[in-house]
């Protein structure tokens, strides 16, 4: 056999090899990823006790994994389950609200919540805490407005003890809108747009959780799920803390927690989310991370949500804790995932 012939058969043999590796690195790590979107979608307590036992390096490599690709696989409606129950009459949903507006349960939120009526969203304000306390507006599917530039934050001269703009410079903490502007101004226009940019829509929030995961969130309300299920209503809100910190050299109550409840109507069908943020999450979390059930949001933030449905749907409705972010249209998959890299 000749020198050359001889050399051909090593460096074939070398290509099978590489290739044979290279195979089993990649079958390795597919077994790897789908084992971990299978771990992160347990639930919480069995999440909690096994993130104590394991090695902290694959935990956080379980953790890295999971959620990326479960995002995907929740979004396609291959892993996960939501909370959704079939109304069997037309359900109550009207303009801005679902099942009627917030209502004060106990002793967590202030006594002097004030309804501001915006048209295409309303504002439960608080004098005293210098803050909303919640927010709803409603998202139709069709989005008939181009997006344009963005207002300049405005006093509310409607609203009792409303704060200046500027009080928030150099306080380490962003004027966090409640209604997001691209949902308004991309459903109902210009007009409204500046309406969320009125300090009784804005609530401190770190930057970390403003710019990343409660961004997020809103655009997947936006852009994402109105496409799959049609209108959407959305409350927003805010927790107050403990120890009633309030933002430098002013008094405004900064909250300790946020949240974000999504209620869709798909047919007959009743789909809610809702998630809970504190103020201090990292920049790149994952919402899912932070699902609870509308009970438990509801003891959280001292507020009675969907008041107007009745006990036979409430009652399932607000006591199951979805196990992902709602699917979206299989088209819509690489919008996702461009929306995670912003």
């Amino acid at each position: 056999m000749s020198a050359k012939r001889r050399k051909g058969k090593k460096a074939s043999a070398a290509r099978r090899i590489a290739s044979f590796a290279l195979a089993a690195l990649t079958g390795g790590y597919v077994t790897f990823a789908a084992a971990a979107v299978w771990f992160v979608h347990h639930p919480r307590e069995w999440l909690r006790q096994k993130e104590e036992s394991l090695p902290g390096f694959l935990v956080s490599a379980l953790h890295w994994n999971g959620y990326r690709f479960g995002d995907i696989t929740d979004a396609l409606g291959l892993t996960g389950a939501d909370a959704v129950y079939e109304y069997d009459v037309e359900p109550p949903a009207g303009k801005v609200f679902f099942a009627g507006a917030p209502r004060r349960a106990g002793s967590v939120q202030p006594a002097d919540i004030t309804v501001l009526d915006r048209g295409e969203f309303a504002i439960g304000w608080s004098p005293s805490l210098r803050r909303p306390v919640w927010c709803a507006y409603h998202v139709p599917p069709e989005s008939r407005y181009e997006t344009g530039k963005r207002p300049n934050f405005a006093k509310d001269k409607e609203a009792e003890n409303s704060p200046n703009p500027s009080v928030y410079a150099h306080s380490g903490f962003d004027r966090g809108h409640m209604v997001p502007n691209h949902a308004i101004e991309s459903r109902y226009g210009r007009t409204d747009q500046k309406k969320t940019f009125l300090m009784s829509n804005v609530a401190p929030q770190a930057p970390a959780l403003n710019r990343g995961v409660w961004r997020n969130m809103e655009h997947r309300i936006a852009d994402l799920w109105p496409a799959r299920y049609g209108e959407l209503w959305v409350v927003v809100g805010t927790i107050p803390g403990r120890r009633g910190e309030t933002l430098k050299g002013t008094d405004i109550e900064i909250p300790e927690r946020l949240f974000q409840l999504v209620v869709a109507q798909d047919g007959m069908d009743v789909r809610a989310l809702a998630v809970v943020f504190d103020q201090h999450v990292p920049w790149r979390e994952w919402a899912v991370r932070h699902i609870v059930s509308i009970d438990e949001l509801e003891e959280m933030a001292g507020l009675d949500f969907l008041p107007d449905l009745p006990n036979f749907i409430q009652n399932p409705l607000e006591g199951e804790r979805p196990s992902r972010l709602w699917p979206i249209r299989p088209c819509d998959v690489l919008k996702l995932m461009r929306i995670n890299l912003e």
